[in-house]
């Protein structure tokens, strides 16, 4: 099928096989398919949803965009925590490090601010001269001697999910369970963990408005973790006001500090 195609099938409502799914991927980012194309696949996808099929399909085109990190030097089951985000939301901040010290290796591949929520990386980017864009055999090298390690996507990490979440990020479709889901599991598999705890967030200043929608938004996270042999558990947590007593990045590492 060609570009053109899918969108109008996914527009009207049909289920994409997963090879369409991971050749309209492939040639988005081979340039064979422009930004305001993806924009309008990714409307489609908000407006329409995708079956589990085919969010498993998503997220697995997704990671084969890139490498995997591998751990298998590092001992012990390789674990991570991620908020679906909101305000005021540091608690990877300070709970990394905390389970890092039980001697539980936490290899984290963490992201930007999306929407009105800010991102662990722009938080920790605040304090001078912290780095956050690692080689991967450096990233490697910190969780094997530190037991804890963090980075942003590099150009061969999920490098489909970082060029489409800078486009949903400007096209009003943030929102979306399926994309949220593919974006946010692509990453922790490529992480290379075993086990991932989710934090996920509703209220008036979450993606996800309602209890119920953050049911779905981690139903289908826990869907993706099973299809792809990650132990994941879900927590349900209200956002209806900021957390903690600072809002804005460097405010925010100074209350975790």
């Amino acid at each position: 099928m060609t570009a053109y195609e899918i969108i109008a099938a996914k527009r009207d409502g049909r289920e994409l096989e997963a090879g369409e799914i991971d050749g309209f991927i492939r040639d988005f980012l081979a340039g064979e398919i422009t930004d305001y194309q993806m924009t309008a696949f990714l409307m489609a996808v908000y407006l329409k949803g995708m079956t589990p099929t085919e969010i498993s399909a998503l997220t697995r085109a997704y990671l084969d965009s890139g490498r995997r990190v591998d751990f298998s030097g590092v001992a012990g089951t390789k674990v991570d925590k991620h908020s679906t985000g909101g305000v005021g939301d540091k608690t990877s901040i300070i709970l990394a490090p905390l389970v890092a010290t039980l001697g539980v290796p936490v290899p984290m591949i963490s992201g930007r601010g999306l929407g009105h929520s800010g991102g662990t990386l722009d938080k920790l980017e605040s304090i001078p001269g912290f780095r956050t864009d690692l080689p991967v055999i450096e990233f490697i090298d910190l969780v094997r001697q530190h037991g804890l390690g963090l980075i942003g996507q590099t150009a061969d990490i999920v490098p489909a999910d970082k060029r489409i979440y800078a486009l949903r990020d400007v096209t009003a479709t943030v929102e979306s369970i399926p994309l949220i889901s593919a974006s946010i599991m692509s990453k922790k598999i490529a992480e290379g963990i075993g086990a991932l705890v989710l934090d996920v967030k509703y209220g008036n200043g979450a993606f996800m408005r309602t209890p119920q929608r953050a049911e779905e938004l981690a139903a289908s996270l826990i869907r993706i973790g099973t299809d792809f042999g990650v132990k994941t558990v879900a927590v349900l947590s209200d956002m209806n006001q900021p957390l903690g007593r600072a809002i804005g990045n460097w405010l925010e590492i100074r209350e975790c500090l």
